[in-house]
């Protein structure tokens, strides 16, 4: 039998999920009521795959493996970069919440403390699983043409989840801390921007810098490409998925306990 204290417990988890469930709804509900950002959303992933395509395509199609057009080493860059700067929304969506009061009123209710953060993160996940989907539609429209069998599809949904929730959780301590949603801006953008512009994403990293080259190979958003790029063009994943994995995890892993000790902290403050 169940002592009380577990049932204690129980009964806590349960209400922490309904209370989750209740703002990934809210969150939800924001983002499809948000004209300007489902527009972003699927307009802003489709103009930088075509104009890369377009633009860079030419130019950068030598440096690239034998056999692989500029299109298809793009595709696995553009799809987590735009999970990347995507993931910017939880951070200023939080910024927001806390901006406008809006936290300050949940406080007086017996609500979980990580339930508000959850539904954006969560949200988040959602609205980035539609931004992919359209790109890697629009990709084969215009001649993406993956190798991947229906396992190696369940790993690259994989790795772009953990990937999503990794970079959501952290933007969430970005929104968290900022002083406006300004100052979230100019934040995620000088941690993001040099991660996904000095990566594997674009550009092969033979041709970078030394000291750049090796930045590049060995930070953790070219470890998640250079595995979603292996597993779509049918090419050995060597150690990438398990680097990719590794980091992903460990970022959620640190995050989450530091995402949930500063909101409460800026709640009791």
């Amino acid at each position: 039998m169940k002592t009380k204290l577990e049932f204690v417990e129980a009964s806590k988890a349960s209400l922490a999920f309904r209370d989750s469930l209740i703002m990934i709804k809210r969150s939800s509900r924001h983002i499809l009521r948000n004209i300007d950002q489902l527009l972003g959303t699927f307009f802003q992933p489709i103009m930088f795959l075509v104009l890369f395509v377009a633009v860079f395509g030419g130019a950068i199609e030598l440096g690239l493996p034998e056999g692989v057009s500029y299109l298809s080493f793009l595709m696995a860059g553009i799809i987590v970069q735009t999970v990347a700067f995507g993931s910017t929304t939880t951070a200023i969506a939080i910024c927001n919440d806390l901006q406008k009061g809006i936290v300050d009123r949940f406080r007086s209710l017996p609500m979980n403390n990580l339930a508000v953060l959850n539904g954006h993160v969560i949200s988040d996940v959602f609205r980035n699983g539609f931004s992919t989907a359209v790109m890697i539609i629009v990709g084969i429209i215009i001649g993406f043409r993956p190798q991947a069998n229906f396992v190696e599809w369940l790993v690259i949904a994989g790795i772009l989840l953990l990937f999503t929730l990794a970079f959501s959780w952290l933007m969430a301590i970005m929104g968290i801390i900022a002083k406006s949603v300004e100052a979230v801006q100019w934040l995620t953008f000088i941690i993001i921007f040099p991660l996904t512009f000095a990566s594997s994403a674009f550009v092969p990293t033979e041709g970078m810098p030394w000291a750049l080259k090796v930045f590049a190979e060995n930070q953790p958003i070219t470890q998640v490409i250079e595995a979603v790029r292996a597993l779509f063009l049918g090419f050995p994943v060597e150690n990438y998925l398990w680097t990719s994995v590794a980091w992903c995890v460990g970022a959620i892993v640190l995050s989450i306990p530091i995402a949930a000790y500063v909101y409460r902290k800026k709640n009791v403050n």
